[in-house]
């Protein structure tokens, strides 16, 4: 919390928490919403409350990004490549990218009841469509975004991140991309690093949006117009976060 407010609110932004379905914030059924093939609906619910800030007048889409990690990471390299124009910037951290081949790294087999068997004809049909990998477009105009990883994760393979920045990068794309080669699957081992990553993070989402007007530095947010978001969503305990940037559309 002390990170959020000195590295994102006094510089004039906004946060938000959404709970989208697939989460464990309202008990099973909740959950159960969106696991294998009902997955798109976490992403449909994420879109529409990003949507639903820009429809109200609190940001616009070049102000708006997403952060994401681990799972979170998933999400938000689907509303990359699902909804490319509706955000400014993307922050995606220790993602899992590739569903073709996330259950033969690291602990990726052990999440199949969550996602499902990508080696099963029937279930890799559905998980394609959520694969953002395998999304990926030649010609479509993605928003800048930041991947990170780290050499040790040993939850989610740093390949996922690896592989989804070089597809990008034949493909015409400009992405930002650092790996840790300490830090696990929580990308820092020290509070030192952790720093360094929020820093990261939220330079890359201040210069990439914009700089919030004057006018609405240090203002409380109730009375901010087209004001800076962040839009933090947890889906089993994944960390994905939604920021909109102040100014007009």
């Amino acid at each position: 919390a002390a990170a959020v407010g000195a590295g994102w609110l006094e510089y004039g932004n906004c946060y938000v928490q959404a709970n989208i379905r697939g989460g464990g914030e309202y008990g099973p059924s909740w959950h159960q919403a969106a696991l294998k093939e009902k997955r798109h609906k976490a992403f449909e619910d994420f879109e529409a409350v990003a949507a639903d800030l820009i429809a109200i007048g609190v940001t616009s889409p070049s102000r708006l990004g997403i952060q994401g990690g681990s799972n979170g990471g998933m999400l938000v390299a689907n509303a990359m490549v699902r909804q490319p124009s509706l955000f400014g910037a993307v922050v995606c951290e220790v993602p899992l990218l590739d569903m073709r081949r996330y259950n033969k790294l690291l602990a990726g087999a052990s999440w199949m009841g969550e996602y499902g068997n990508p080696d099963l004809p029937q279930e890799w049909e559905y998980l394609k469509r959520y694969s953002p990998y395998h999304r990926l477009a030649y010609g479509v105009a993605y928003p800048r975004t930041l991947f990170t990883t780290s050499t040790r994760d040993d939850r989610v393979h740093p390949a996922h991140a690896r592989k989804m920045v070089h597809k990008m990068e034949q493909m015409g794309q400009r992405p930002l991309y650092f790996e840790d080669i300490e830090g696990g699957h929580g990308g820092a081992a020290d509070h030192k690093q952790r720093a360094f990553k929020l820093a990261l993070a939220y330079t890359f989402l201040l210069r990439t949006l914009g700089p919030a007007p004057i006018h609405l530095r240090g203002r409380p947010p109730i009375a901010r117009v087209f004001a800076s978001v962040v839009l933090i969503v947890g889906v089993l305990g994944a960390f994905s976060v939604a920021r909109a940037r102040a100014g007009a559309r």
